[in-house]
């Protein structure tokens, strides 16, 4: 492995894209770590003798670049149990992979418009909020927090809020792009082979229809129709159809991409070029939550974790690495100024105004999960 294939790898780790067990394999680091501990474990610490009543793992599946791995070792730390995170793009993969069974999660993180979905299919239980005392109800933002609770029982705990945008190189591309109409059009023509769209029908479908003019959940068929020969157009042009986009903008293989909140905010952060934009046709606004998996193997564990990450000291953490609002005054309160005033965090409620929240709908269509294959395929 190249240095520049070593440090990809060690990006993706740290911003928990891909598992340590995946880091040390594809590295070869972990075979050196293994005849370092026989040689020399001092070097390497010892293992908590007792792991405590969640045993020795607690699996969590979520986004790519979504957690402060920092907080995954006092996790461990304080309790024995290592985090195994498993990383997805699209709420499809999660419902999909729960409906098959065996997937072996104690918790994950859906989006706001899916948990009535879970509720109902029985792949999601109600919180015992016992358990997790950490979330106060009364400290949220009631509408970012409001589809986590379906016919008056809580399933799932809100973990963060955001947008999506788009994002630009402006070192590369000079058109000063605002709107979707202009993003479709510089993909179709000045700038093919350096875009990204999500793998990921929601957003990808739903920021076609904004091209002209139409809802961001219209499952109107003429709409979808106008929809899918706009991204059958644009596909020849795509450097990537992928949800884990960062490394592509980082090596300078993409310069315009649909993106979110947190992506544009550590895209900006380490590579000030790159800008996040929000439409002013509008698009969609969203929260993630933290749900236990009727199947949960190790529930406890998916409980400790859960509420260990809503502690307002490690929320505040967590949302300092990921770039993405909270619905938690109690967080509010503890995050620096200029964190709260960042707009890409933050947006001004003009800006916010013509975004949409995700439609149940929407996300069970049939006729825009065959148009996302038609277009993946093509």
């Amino acid at each position: 492995m190249d240095k520049k294939q070593f440090m990809h790898e060690l990006w993706r780790y740290k911003n928990g894209s891909v598992t340590r067990r995946h880091f040390l394999g594809v590295t070869g680091l972990g075979l050196a770590t293994a005849v370092m501990a026989r040689a020399m474990p001092e070097l390497v610490g010892t293992r908590p003798a007792v792991a405590g009543t969640i045993g020795d793992k607690v699996s969590l599946a979520t986004w790519p670049a979504y957690h402060d791995p920092k907080d995954f070792e006092k996790f461990k730390a304080l309790t024995g149990a290592e985090v195994q995170v498993s990383v997805f793009g699209a709420n499809e993969e999660f419902l999909a992979k729960l409906q098959a069974g065996g997937t072996g999660w104690d918790i994950f993180v859906p989006t706001n418009y899916t948990i009535s979905t879970h509720a109902q299919l029985g792949t999601i239980e109600p919180l015992d909020l016992k358990k997790v005392p950490n979330y106060d109800i009364a400290a949220q933002n009631a509408r970012q927090i409001a589809e986590g609770t379906v016919n008056g029982t809580v399933y799932a705990a809100a973990k963060d809020w955001g947008t999506t945008g788009f994002a630009v190189n402006t070192d590369k591309i000079k058109d000063n792009p605002t709107t979707w109409k202009e993003f479709w059009d510089l993909t179709r023509n000045k700038y093919g082979g350096r875009v990204t769209v999500h793998d990921y029908q929601l957003t990808t479908i739903g920021n076609a229809l904004k091209y002209y003019g139409y809802s961001f959940n219209s499952i109107d068929p003429k709409q979808l129709a106008e929809a899918e020969k706009l991204l059958l157009e644009a596909k020849p042009h795509l450097f990537a159809i992928t949800s884990d986009y960062q490394p592509a903008f980082r090596n300078g293989d993409a310069w315009l991409g649909i993106c979110w909140t947190g992506d544009g905010k550590q895209l900006n952060r380490d590579i000030p070029a790159i800008k996040y934009v929000i439409a002013k046709e509008g698009g969609e606004i969203w929260t993630d939550f933290y749900a236990i998996p009727k199947s949960a193997p190790n529930r406890e564990g998916g409980y400790a974790l859960m509420n260990f990450l809503l502690d307002p000291a490690i929320n505040k953490n967590e949302c300092i690495a990921h770039g993405y609002g909270t619905p938690d005054e109690r967080v509010l309160k503890l995050l620096p100024k200029e964190i709260i005033d960042d707009p890409i965090i933050y947006p001004a409620a003009d800006i916010l105004k013509p975004l949409e929240f995700g439609a149940a709908a929407t996300f069970t269509n049939k006729d825009r999960a065959e148009l996302m294959a038609r277009f993946k395929s093509a």
